[in-house]
């Protein structure tokens, strides 16, 4: 690969909040990347506020989103068009390297520089994803954490992976537009990732590149519509990608997952030798939203729609 000439960084709205929006964009602002970086915040409706940041942060690039439903998506009724904000982001970006993060999470100075040269170390791979740590005192975050993000603690390996998170990935240009199928309507974390892997590229992982989830205000009623949400997302993209006889089978074996993926929870962080004491205290909530995500790959596969 010949040097990048530039990176962009989509930062997609989880939170929504100006305040969490502010802390991400101070950190990008600190970055120490040599290369001229771009940073994009696709938004809707309902989120129109954070577009007032533009005079603290004149350099970011607002993208407005036009004709969503947002009331109906707001309400929790679809995948509430994170995936379609990131496609506009993706779309508008202009870098050699295009990197994801989110607003309620916050990096280190050196992220985007290591993102590039972990691009370098690993020449096969169309996406390189970092590790992602929970900066919160709450046991509900942390039990989030733990369902969406425990793979991804450090110390996270070095090399070829199975999968990098969508909250902290750079991609390769060529290789996003190598599956632009894939993600030029709705951008699904998987559903690229797997045609990327089909195309030939590998995916790589990186603990030198971290990202703390600092989520405020989080309730229990949001997380486990979150969960469904996402799952329903994850499960009805894989039903239509790779369906069939296998969708029904994937239907049938929902309700083991709950206690499957407990276990890899436990099995991971025990593993590591980390957050012990926080994983204890949060096992009846993570029990709690692994059952809820349960439903939601149920619906997805008997629908095959991602909602």
């Amino acid at each position: 690969m010949s040097a990048p000439k530039g990176m962009s960084v989509v930062v997609g709205l989880i939170s929504g909040k100006r305040d969490d929006l502010r802390r991400c964009l101070k950190a990008l602002h600190t970055q120490s990347l040599a290369l001229p970086l771009e940073i994009l915040v696709p938004f809707d409706d309902p989120c129109a506020d954070v577009a007032s940041l533009q005079t603290e942060f004149p350099a970011v690039k607002f993208v407005r989103a036009v004709g969503l439903d947002t009331a109906q998506a707001r309400a929790g009724a679809s995948r509430e068009h994170h995936d379609t904000l990131r496609t506009l982001g993706i779309r508008a970006a202009t870098g050699d390297v295009i990197a994801l993060t989110e607003d309620h999470a916050h990096t280190a100075r050196t992220w985007c520089e290591q993102m590039v040269a972990a691009l370098e170390r690993h020449p096969n791979a169309a996406a390189v994803g970092g590790a992602v740590d929970c900066d919160s005192e709450a046991t509900l975050n942390w039990a989030v954490w733990f369902c969406d993000f425990g793979r991804y603690q450090n110390p996270l390996p070095e090399g070829r992976a199975e999968f990098v998170s969508d909250s902290n990935v750079a991609y390769r240009r060529s290789a996003l537009e190598r599956v632009a199928e894939t993600w030029k309507d709705d951008y699904h974390e998987t559903a690229v990732h797997w045609a990327m892997v089909a195309a030939g590229f590998e995916l790589c992982t990186t603990p030198k590149v971290v990202v703390w989830q600092a989520r405020t205000g989080l309730t229990l009623g949001a997380a486990l519509r979150e969960r469904y949400v996402w799952a329903r997302s994850f499960a009805g993209t894989r039903a239509r990608m790779d369906g069939g006889v296998k969708r029904w089978i994937w239907a049938a074996a929902s309700p083991l997952l709950p206690l499957l993926m407990t276990w890899r929870v436990v099995k991971t962080s025990s593993s590591r030798g980390a957050y012990v004491a926080q994983l204890a205290k949060a096992l009846p909530l993570i029990v709690l939203l692994q059952t809820v995500w349960a439903i939601g790959e149920f619906v997805g596969y008997v629908t095959a729609d991602p909602g």
